[in-house]
């Protein structure tokens, strides 16, 4: 990880971008601590979707905590079919 100064960004983006597309995570230090992360696409995608499964995998848990609860509902095929 690397620390750098908003006016180092200027300086140096490209190089910046090269480090961060190589797996290297910047932080820019900004006035007020109002930091901002630089990293890869890839790395922000792979988050995005350690994200989405959380939130999938949170659902599923809420899901099976009120089947075990009684919180279902039995139909028989035919009742289903009646709702087309």
């Amino acid at each position: 990880m690397l620390a750098v100064k908003s006016m180092d960004v200027r300086e140096n983006f490209k190089s910046l971008c090269d480090k961060v597309f190589n797996g290297e995570t910047v932080i820019i230090s900004r006035p007020k601590n109002e930091n901002v992360i630089m990293l890869s696409e890839r790395e922000y995608n792979d988050m995005m979707q350690a994200k989405r499964n959380a939130e999938y995998l949170a659902m599923l848990d809420k899901s099976m905590a009120e089947a075990e609860n009684g919180g279902f509902v039995v139909k028989s095929i035919a009742e289903l079919e009646a709702y087309e």
